[in-house]
């Protein structure tokens, strides 16, 4: 059984109509890129339309300035939207500087954020330093994007598993899984919660289905669509 928590990335609100009724997911994230590309023009329109598709889950909403003044401000108005939104603070701006006191001073005074783009244990470590120990939080550390530079993510996650101790409201989610072999990885080594697109949501029925069974339908699979294609060999 499972013990992490499966929150779906997206942007579109299909999509997230249908797996608001889903019991395996209990949150959702989304981003100013995935909004982007499901054709999203307005920003607050969108949010308050899934914020009225998922009034009791958590939703992490991204500010999308680049310097910290105005993050702060998009910050605090996005809070305000619900008190299931979770704000979406980048680790660093553009200029790569860290976002280190924004996220403190949103933190101290209440606000929930979800600190994204997470790649080193050393930014983990800084984003855990600066984080109120009073406040919920959720650190989004990139686990696939990790791993696709050729890094193992696991041992770099379960440091920041272990280093997350000392901030019990603070979860970590293990971010861009590739594969659903992915949220048993970070299921084994503690990890609070995993995001996954809807790619990857549609493969979860295959979890625990019999190999032999899976690699007949492969073989009907090829003959099939080679049949269909009509292709031959003169032999």
């Amino acid at each position: 059984m499972l013990k992490i928590k499966l929150f779906a990335d997206g942007a579109d609100l299909n999509d997230i109509k249908d797996l608001s009724n889903n019991p395996r997911i209990v949150g959702f994230t989304t981003n100013p890129t995935l909004m982007r590309k499901a054709g999203i023009k307005n920003y607050k329109n969108f949010a308050f339309e899934m914020i009225q598709i998922v009034p009791d889950k958590p939703i992490s909403f991204e500010v999308f300035a680049d310097d910290f003044l105005t993050m702060e401000k998009q910050a605090m108005e996005i809070a305000s939207w619900g008190e299931n939104i979770n704000v979406k603070i980048p680790v660093t701006n553009t200029q790569g500087l860290f976002s280190g006191g924004l996220i403190s001073k949103l933190s101290n005074q209440g606000v929930k954020l979800n600190v994204t783009a997470v790649m080193t244990l050393e930014q983990a470590f800084k984003v855990i330093d600066n984080l109120s120990d009073d406040t919920p939080a959720i650190i989004s550390v990139f686990a696939g994007r990790i791993a696709d530079t050729g890094i193992d993510p696991v041992p770099i996650m379960a440091e920041a598993v272990k280093a997350l101790s000392k901030k019990p409201k603070t979860e970590l989610i293990w971010a861009s899984p590739r594969e659903v072999l992915n949220i048993f990885q970070a299921d084994s080594i503690g990890c609070h919660i995993i995001t996954a697109t809807n790619d990857i949501l549609k493969k979860l029925d295959l979890i625990g289905k019999d190999l032999d069974k899976f690699s007949l339908e492969t073989v009907e699979m090829f003959y099939r669509d080679a049949k269909a294609a009509g292709y031959s060999i003169n032999i």
